[in-house]
Parts: structure tokens; C-alpha cells; sequence
């Protein structure tokens, strides 16, 4: 029990009694405890209430004069929210397009980190982010099939290329085809002309894979001839195929013998076999019934997402594959250049370009290709986000030009995400993009080998979910990636990857 003295106001508690005692003595039972009033006597009372303050949201600009900040401001909170900062747990954001011309000068992202770090993961959410910002999500070759989820979730079209699935004509022109005979003569001309250098380029790529060299001057020179005299004979009607060329080839008519200034039958043969040859075999053995005939489902353009699905071709091979990258890649960019020119498209894209290391062995074409999407993706609003493994997958490339090219498109890249790597990868990184030594060791750490538990499962990445987000120059921030429900739905790559309570 306890009792008030009225002339102290004072409430006294003894330990280990009900009520109170008398201190005794003079002095205070140490036992005792002041009330809420507090003791009386200068600077001997205790506040019942504590001032909580006052809380001031402020850049740290503004408030650099109050307290002295050790380390620089975070990142914009704009754009695509990505996680928490792993240092000071603030939020982090990545907007690639929106910053252009504040903290970035390009768009072009590059995603680098070791397998199952979460690359996929990542991308998936600036995609998903972007699109609800009125970007159209566009894949034009999803090796593994691993986008279709996402893209259908969004409502979008996912074209299946496949025997006995879709099938699309790498020479097709889009929207293009039925717009062209509604022009006048001199821009129908000049579009065409666009058109059938796209083709020339596509099938000299796809030569390529079947040669295992370049189409030399006089190959090239027969190739766009022979697609200039098929279009010219099909405009306003349809599109040309590959058989349609190979059919010329083989006719040899006088324009083309003309083109190549022979006079024999025998001269042209010994010009025209070769690359006969070779656009025979894109359309015969296991390639037949992919890209030999008009294309049986056209992109929708109007769609907000899109993805063209070549999961199916994994088991016929590299070649099979970089052949279906080149063609696939080659008609989607066509049908949405073609919409551009003609005023049927006009929104941004978010260009996700996974599994690099393949599409860079199909080729000089997709290296031409991706080398162009790198120098005009600011001009065009596109967000590229160029995801590998490693930089030794464009040092493999076969010749100089290409490694150069290749190379090149990491400068063009003013945005870096790196996940777990080696030390000797990120030393790599860091001649290309110099980085701090505490860099280094944070990326470091979060590398490891991957094992399996005692039952046999495969377990999580250490490094799984976190990323160093470098801008330019700026320093790194090393962000943790937090993934909704529904998107470790959609954005598993692994289902015998134990996830439960891990983000990413």
C-alpha cells in the first residue's frame, strides 16, 4: 500500500512492503522512488512526460548545416522502387529513363552477376514498374520462356515459335505492308528502300550462323538483289519469304546475272551456290517450318506487353537457337519500326535482354543489333537492360570488330547493377567502370559457390537480392531487393530453390 503527504506531495514506496515507512535518520531510503511529481528542488525532479520533438523531413542539402553527414544523399526517390539501402536502410529507386540529363546521360542498364543471384529478378521489376509508367514491355527473343508469365499477367501477347506452334517470316514488314500502297511514290520508295535493307542485313546475319564466316562482297551484293526483285514483284500484296529468294537465286535472271557482271552459266553457279546453300538450310532440317513461311501470328502493337517465346528451340541446339534470336529479333524490331515510321506507335519500351551470352554468340547481326540499340536507345525512349554473367561472354566473341563492339556497349551504359561476382570478375568490371576498393569487398562477400543441402535440395544464394546500383561515377549504393508475393509467382526461375523468407 502506499499513502500521499500532503505538505510533501510526496508518494513513498519501500521495497518488499504494501505501504510506506518512515526513511529515519534523516536521510532517503535509497528504496525509495520519487512520484511522478518529481522531488522538490533545483534540477531534482523528473518530468512526467518526455518532449518527443519535433521531426523535419528535409534533403540533405538543405540540413547539412544541422548535423554533420558522413556519408552522401541517397538517390531520387523516383522512378522504380527497388528495396532498402543495405547501409542505411533508406528506400531506394531507379529510374534509367527519367534521370536522363540529370544523374545518367543513357538509358542502357547493364545487369551483371553470378547464376541464381536474382538477375531475372531485378529486371522483372523495373519491367513490371515501367510499364505502369506507359512503357511497353517488348522481348523480342525470350530464350527460356521466362517472361511469357509476366507478360501475360499484364495482358499481354506472347508468340510461341515452335513446330507446330507460331511461325514468323524474319523478311515480314510489319504494319508497314498494308500502309506502303497508300503512300505517295517518293515516300513509298524511300520506306521500301528501308525495308529491304533491313532484310539484306537480317539474311547476311543469318548466313552467317549457316557459313561460319561473313558473306563476302559479291555473296552480299546477289542477296540484296535478289530481295529488291522479290519485293518489287510483291508490293502492296504480300511479304517476301526466304524460299522466295532462294527461288531467284536459283532462276538467276537477267537483272541479277547483270547485278554480277557475269556472262556464264557456269560464273554464276560457282557465285550463287554457297549462299543458295545456306538460305536452304534455314528452311530445311531443324530449322523447317520455323521461318520458311508468312507469319502466322503478327505482333500486336497495341498490346503492353509482348514477347516472342523460344524456350522450345533450347533442345535443337546453339545454332538452332541463334538462328531463332537473329530472326526473331530481327521481326520485331522491324514491325515496330515500321509502326513508328508510319505514326502507329509512339510509346517508350523497356527492352529486357536476358540470357546475352547467347544472343552474342549468334553473331555479328545481333552484335550490329544490340551495338545500335546502345548508340540510339535515348533518341528512340527506349530502357535497354543488357543482363549476363560475366564479361568474358563478349571477350569470347570470335573477331576483333566484334569484341570491340561489344565492349563498347558497357561505356553506353551509364547505369550498372552488379550482384555477387569473384574478385577477378569485378577487377574485370573495375578496368572498365573503376571501382572503390570497399566496392570490391561488399560485392565479395555476397559471392559463393553453390551447394546442396543434407536432404539434396539446392539451397539459396547468399548473394540473392542484392545488388551495388552504380550511376556514372557516383558512388555505389548497395540496395536489398524485396519481392511481393505475387512477384516470386511470377519471377521464379528455379522452383526447387528453397525461397521461403528469402527476397529475390
Amino acid at each position: 500500500m502506499s499513502k500521499i503527504d500532503k505538505k510533501s506531495s510526496r508518494r513513498t514506496v519501500t521495497a518488499g512492503t504494501t505501504g510506506s515507512e518512515p526513511t529515519g535518520g534523516g536521510g532517503l531510503n535509497p528504496r525509495v522512488i520519487a512520484s511522478r511529481w518529481g522531488w522538490k528542488g533545483a534540477g531534482r525532479g523528473r518530468a512526467a512526460l518526455l518532449d518527443p520533438g519535433a521531426v523535419y523531413l528535409s534533403s540533405t542539402k538543405q540540413t547539412a548545416g544541422l548535423y554533420p553527414f558522413v556519408l552522401g544523399g541517397g538517390l531520387p526517390p523516383e522512378g522504380v522502387p527497388i528495396g532498402y539501402d543495405q547501409l542505411t536502410h533508406e528506400l531506394v529507386c531507379f529510374d534509367p529513363s527519367g534521370w536522363i540529363g540529370t544523374l545518367l546521360t543513357n538509358p542502357g542498364v547493364w545487369i551483371m552477376a553470378q547464376p541464381g543471384v536474382g538477375k531475372s529478378a531485378i529486371a522483372k521489376r523495373i519491367c513490371l514498374v515501367y510499364t505502369s509508367y506507359g512503357h511497353k514491355l517488348v522481348v523480342p527473343g525470350d530464350v527460356k520462356g521466362e517472361y511469357a508469365g509476366l507478360v501475360r499477367e499484364l495482358g499481354g501477347q506472347v508468340v510461341r515459335i515452335g513446330r507446330g506452334l507460331d511461325r514468323l517470316n524474319p523478311l515480314d514488314s510489319g504494319p508497314l505492308r498494308r500502309v506502303l500502297p497508300t503512300l505517295g511514290a517518293g515516300r513509298r520508295d524511300a520506306l521500301l528502300s528501308e525495308m529491304n535493307g533491313r532484310r539484306s542485313e537480317l539474311l547476311h546475319a543469318l548466313l552467317t550462323t549457316e557459313m561460319d564466316r561473313r558473306p563476302d562482297s559479291s555473296e552480299r551484293n546477289v542477296v540484296e538483289k535478289a530481295i529488291r526483285l522479290v519485293a518489287a514483284a510483291l508490293i502492296g500484296e504480300e511479304d517476301p519469304v526466304i524460299p522466295d529468294v532462294v527461288k531467284v537465286l536459283r532462276e538467276g535472271p537477267a537483272e541479277l546475272r547483270a547485278q554480277l557482271m557475269v556472262d556464264t552459266e557456269d560464273d554464276y553457279r560457282a557465285l550463287v551456290r554457297q549462299v543458295t546453300h545456306a538460305l536452304e538450310n534455314l528452311c530445311d532440317g531443324p530449322l523447317a517450318g520455323l521461318f520458311d513461311g508468312p507469319t502466322t501470328r503478327p505482333l500486336d502493337l497495341d498490346a503492353p506487353a509482348l514477347s516472342v517465346d523460344l524456350s522450345t528451340l533450347l533442345t535443337a541446339g546453339d545454332q538452332v537457337v541463334s538462328a531463332g534470336l537473329l530472326a526473331t529479333w530481327a521481326y520485331a524490331y522491324s514491325s515496330i519500326d515500321s509502326a513508328r515510321a508510319v505514326g502507329l506507335m509512339n510509346s517508350p519500351l523497356v527492352l529486357p535482354l536476358d540470357e546475352m551470352w547467347r544472343a552474342l554468340r549468334a553473331g555479328p547481326g545481333i552484335v550490329n543489333a544490340f551495338d545500335s540499340m546502345t548508340r540510339l536507345n535515348r533518341a528512340r525512349r527506349e530502357v535497354t537492360l543488357m543482363i549476363t554473367h560475366s564479361l568474358r561472354d563478349p571477350e569470347s566473341l570470335p573477331t576483333p570488330e566484334d569484341r570491340a563492339k561489344a565492349m563498347g556497349m558497357i561505356d553506353r551504359c551509364d547505369s550498372m547493377i552488379l550482384g555477387a561476382l569473384s574478385v577477378g570478375e569485378l577487377e574485370r568490371v573495375s578496368a572498365q567502370r573503376p571501382l572503390t576498393d570497399a566496392e570490391i569487398a561488399m560485392i565479395a562477400s555476397w559471392s559463393s559457390s553453390s551447394g546442396t543441402g543434407l536432404d539434396g535440395t539446392r539451397q539459396v544464394h547468399p548473394g540473392r537480392g542484392k545488388y551495388m546500383l552504380r550511376l556514372g561515377t557516383r558512388p555505389g549504393t548497395p540496395v536489398r531487393l524485396a519481392l511481393t508475393e505475387a512477384e516470386r509467382r511470377l519471377y521464379e526461375t528455379d522452383p526447387k530453390t528453397i525461397s521461403k523468407g528469402v527476397t529475390a
